[in-house]
């Protein structure tokens, strides 16, 4: 299925239409039927289970009888609503539907096409097999190059109940190990005051990864209680089962996934595809969720996003595997690593880190106005990108991975593992006022940002109402004119502010270059990208 069209009985399918007839027959052989769902549905369901959700606004409207309705951004919800199944009897559906999901880079919506599968009622061990088979098989079918992730809601969950966090600690905990950031996590336990053995323990979630065995091996390392050292057990037979038909390379775990924690229970799993930047497929067992609608009893399924299939064999989707160098197996390093570069200061030291441990490209110092450089013998190409682009080309799978600084992730939120502080580029996040300034707490306080997401979660934390003001430079002046009372703003040495007359009231985050990766690049390049991180770690020491 690489290529852009196949053609079955005289008939031309794209990708997403020949995955959609294949793996179709195949669900209906292991018994599953269609289920058939209206595109609208009452909102009521979607407002009580947001956090079950893709993205929290769904698009409303009232209809002729006065119902509040809303156009579908979810199937699984609906069919857990309406399940007859039982503990006694179990109950096998697929779907395919569009739903209709926020997008937050367009700040629009769009609608996705699904290929979803569920298992509903006495699951048992043999139904968690038969799920992650399926989903394994329905990546086999689409293409040769494809990983099946699993993890275990109980392993992170258990871990992280041992600390004893707050919520808000605990939410940022889960965030920093759904991206790999170690050093974000360390942080958070030692702001929460967590020791130092848990604190060990919970910072090698993000590196425990990769072929089953090897994996599981060194998780059992860490399972600190029954819980844990039972969610082990529970992915060993279920990989084990697996690997019957799959190779070791295409079935993996790796812990640092973790799902919302009042839906899903045990098993969870993602699939990705060589070719495409995203994960095409996402499951796991949510018998939580099911107890949140009054029904005892066991659920698990999936669903594959026929959008993203789409997209196979477009040069676009390729992105950064695309390339004239030699093409090896990609997980054993053969292909040409992609490197975003923020054009500038930051970008020539992190080019000269690189240089130094051996991923060094002699264009890189004439003086020209390219902006891509090859050094095929080492295997690796530069991209020369507007410093708050990178996230964006690493996300898209553009380049497999890049060095942007933490305050662009912070306003962002970019898709991406956050693998390592590099320690230079280093800055703070602060407030600023003129000199003298006093805060008037009967209103509202006016604050001008370029980072405006940043600017409104500090406030928000501290409850405390603001006006944000978006400017995109010379933050220095808002403040001067009278345009805003305080400034929201990096500061490196603070010579600006003292030219302008203002002074730092707060300093609130260390800013530095943080190296950064593709997520299934990651999975695919992961000799290369780990190699790459060894030998930066030896010269950031």
């Amino acid at each position: 299925m690489t290529d852009r069209k196949t053609r079955i009985e005289g008939v031309s399918l794209k990708p997403d239409e020949r995955a959609a007839l294949e793996l179709r027959g195949i669900y209906e052989q292991y018994g599953y039927r269609k289920y058939k769902m209206g595109r609208f549905e009452e909102y009521s369901l979607y407002a009580d289970n947001k956090d079950f959700l893709a993205g929290e606004k769904v698009i409303t409207f009232t209809d002729l009888d006065g119902r509040l309705l809303a156009l579908k951004p979810d199937v699984t919800l609906s069919i857990i609503k309406n399940t007859k199944a039982t503990r006694e009897s179990c109950e096998k559906l697929y779907y395919i539907e569009n739903v209709y999901r926020e997008s937050k880079e367009s700040h629009t919506y769009k609608e996705i096409s699904q290929l979803g599968l569920e298992l509903l009622g006495n699951v048992g061990i043999d139904g968690v097999i038969e799920v992650t088979s399926l989903a394994a098989s329905s990546l086999a079918a689409i293409s040769e190059g494809y990983i099946l992730e699993l993890s275990h809601m109980g392993f992170a969950i258990e871990l992280l109940n041992s600390l004893g966090l707050c919520d808000s600690a605990r939410h940022s905990m889960i965030r920093h190990i759904r991206n790999k950031n170690a050093d974000g996590i360390r942080k958070t336990g030692e702001k929460a005051g967590v020791g130092a053995e848990g604190l060990e323990a919970v910072c090698l979630l993000p590196s425990l990864y990769g072929e089953a065995a090897g994996t599981l091996k060194r998780a059992a390392g860490i399972a600190a209680n029954e819980a844990m050292r039972k969610a082990i057990a529970e992915l060993e037979t279920v990989c084990g089962a697996l690997l019957g038909s799959h190779g070791a390379g295409s079935i993996q775990v790796d812990f640092s996934i973790v799902n919302d924690i009042d839906y899903y229970n045990g098993i969870i799993f993602r699939g990705y595809i060589e070719q495409l930047g995203k994960n095409v497929l996402a499951g796991g067992q949510y018998d939580s969720a099911m107890k949140k609608f009054g029904k005892d009893i066991g659920a698990m399924g999936f669903a594959l996003y026929l959008n993203e299939i789409s997209m196979l064999g477009d040069g676009a989707a390729n992105g950064a595997a695309q390339t004239d160098a030699p093409q090896g197996n990609a997980r054993s390093g053969g292909k040409m690593l992609t490197i975003a570069l923020p054009k500038g200061r930051l970008g020539d030291k992190v080019f000269e880190m690189l240089a130094q441990v051996g991923y060094n490209c002699p264009d890189f110092y004439e003086q020209n106005r390219k902006l891509i450089f090859e050094n095929r013998e080492k295997n690796v190409r530069f991209l020369l990108v507007k410093p708050s682009d990178v996230a964006i080309y690493v996300e898209h799978h553009a380049a497999d991975v890049g060095v942007v600084g933490k305050d662009i992730l912070l306003e962002t939120g970019p898709d991406v593992y956050e693998l390592m502080d590099l320690g230079v580029g280093k800055c703070r996040m602060a407030v600023a006022a003129p000199r003298g300034y006093i805060e008037d707490t009967d209103r509202a306080l006016r604050v001008a940002a370029k980072y405006v997401n940043v600017a409104k979660e500090f406030y928000a934390e501290r409850n405390r109402e603001i006006d944000l003001i978006r400017l995109n430079g010379s933050i220095e002046l808002a403040p001067i004119l009278g345009l805003s009372d305080v400034i929201v703003d990096i500061v490196e040495t603070g010579n600006t502010l003292k030219e302008n007359n203002l002074v730092v009231l707060e300093e609130f985050r260390q800013i530095s270059a943080r190296f950064i990766a593709n997520k299934s690049s990651f999975k695919f390049m992961n000799e290369t990208i780990s190699e790459m991180l060894k030998n930066l770690e030896a010269a950031v020491k």
